[in-house]
């Protein structure tokens, strides 16, 4: 990405100048371990308790596809049709985590991680969606849950991270019916009553918003749909049922002490300017442009908005379904990338504007990746303040780079630290004022297959060899590891 001539790397310098000169020195907790910034740095500190962690999903890194009774996915089929995906790979073998994770952990402990949110692919656990599970495709998750306690690691998984079984997709038409949500519901219930002995975090769906509009609306993701306006609206309205039934099912045979959340990429909007004005109309846009999903899961109802918007094209339900869909949740996970909307107070029927966004704004090596980092401070302020949020997870963040290979063998990837540091800056802007935020997943752990981009879109702390599967770290992996040791932005 450049701009005028000022290229990431500048951009990196620039903005990562105000660090400069903090003081590094931190001391040592004897009650937690967990290093207490001293000096300058005290003040960019996080909570005490705050979690550090990193992401994946299961079909972007097991590979393994058709190991151990694993049925397929509409992933498998969607990345084996032609010009689907960029650079024409396919996930049938990824980061190979399948075999590699005990590796893999070992990563994550050099970090000094502690806490992981991975996926678990429903297809390994029933390959045909429902009816008979199958025990080899959970055992690999009892290994993992086992490996990552072992190195005191903290496991948050999450249930459908969109790997849905091919067989429902050409049984019910997948998320289009309601069928599919009842299936989800059965599959959350079968694990979590397995695993939550282990697993004390489970994430219902992660990103309602990506799978309804990339991947039943434009065609970009699996399953490759082109549906009308009213088709994406009962899709939506389908995950949410689905995401309310697993919370029900996850309550009922969950071990004690299990606690269920979503993981949602918030439609983010940050005031203009923040003013009074501004920022009331922000909060506004926000429960409006989030009304088909996190507002109905969190209200318990469509907004008149939402529905008069929507007219003919609404999605069907019933109020029973309002009361499963707003089940009560522990937490709210939210994957925060960019601003989505910039926003001013308007004298209109909404109270709001949307500012377009200039041809000139910053990117990241990504066009859709636009460089905001207050969206980090409004999103969970917003989760917060909208809808009363008592517990929040920043699920994922994260930025591609093009990471090349210095002579020295070293990736500087000094636009993704630059990045990174500014959004945790605003990051702990919200904690510093009370904003409940928890814990934050740093997208990704490893270089993986970036859905329909393939492996072109590099993401991960540690760069990976996808010939020889090496993994090696980035110059960002000794970033994060020192925000995790001192527990601030550095």
């Amino acid at each position: 990405m450049s701009s005028n001539g000022l290229s990431r790397r500048d951009f990196g310098k620039m903005a990562g100048s105000a660090a400069l000169g903090l003081s590094t020195v931190s001391a040592q907790s004897a009650d937690t371990g967990i290093a207490r910034p001293t000096g300058q740095n005290a003040m960019l500190a996080f909570p005490g308790d705050f979690r550090w962690g990193t992401a994946t999903s299961a079909f972007q890194v097991e590979g393994a596809v058709n190991e151990d009774g694993r049925g397929p996915s509409i992933w498998d089929r969607f990345t084996h049709l032609q010009g689907k995906i960029a650079d024409h790979s396919t996930a049938d073998v990824a980061d190979d985590h399948f075999h590699r994770y005990k590796d893999d952990v070992r990563l994550m402990k050099a970090l000094g991680a502690r806490t992981y949110r991975f996926s678990i692919a429903w297809p390994r656990v029933f390959p045909e969606g429902r009816g008979v599970p199958n025990p080899k495709g959970l055992d690999f998750y009892n290994r993992l849950l086992d490996e990552l306690l072992a190195n005191g690691i903290e496991p948050f998984a999450t249930l459908y991270h969109w790997d849905l079984p091919q067989a429902l997709q050409d049984r019910y038409g997948g998320w289009m019916s309601r069928d599919t949500a009842k299936a989800f519901a059965d599959y959350a219930g079968y694990v979590v009553e397995r695993l939550s002995d282990r697993a004390k975090h489970i994430f219902t769906i992660n990103e309602c918003s990506r799978l309804v509009h990339l991947g039943h609306g434009l065609g970009i993701d699996a399953p490759g749909l082109n549906l009308s306006e009213a088709g994406m609206n009962q899709v939506r309205h389908n995950v949410a049922l689905g995401h309310g039934l697993a919370v029900q099912a996850i309550r009922a045979r969950g071990r004690a002490g299990t606690r269920v959340g979503l993981a949602e990429n918030m439609v983010t909007c940050v005031p203009a300017i923040e003013t009074p004005a501004n920022i009331h109309a922000t909060e506004i846009a926000t429960r409006e442009l989030n009304a088909g999903y996190l507002t109905v899961i969190l209200e318990g109802k469509y907004t008149e908005g939402f529905l008069a918007q929507a007219g003919k094209d609404a999605p069907k339900y019933t109020a029973d379904d309002l009361g499963i869909v707003s089940s009560p949740i522990d937490f709210v996970g939210l994957n925060v990338y960019k601003p989505d909307h910039y926003v001013l107070a308007a004298d209109n029927a909404r109270g709001f504007t949307l500012a377009p966004f200039p041809a000139s704004f910053p990117h990241m090596d990504a066009s859709w990746l636009r460089v905001g980092p207050e969206a980090m401070y409004w999103a969970p302020r917003h989760a917060a303040r909208i809808w009363g949020v008592k517990s929040i997870y920043i699920t994922e963040n994260g930025t591609p780079a093009t990471d090349e290979v210095a002579a020295d063998g070293n990736v500087y990837d000094l636009d993704r630290i630059m990045y990174l540091r500014n959004y945790l800056l605003q990051l702990q802007r919200a904690t510093s004022e009370g904003v409940p935020v928890a814990g934050y997943f740093l997208w990704s752990l490893i270089d993986n297959f970036e859905w329909a981009d393939g492996y072109q879109k590099r993401f991960g702390l540690y760069r990976v060899d996808f010939d020889t599967q090496a993994r090696t770290p980035k110059l960002s992996a000794s970033f994060y590891r020192e925000i995790i040791k001192q527990n601030a932005v550095v």
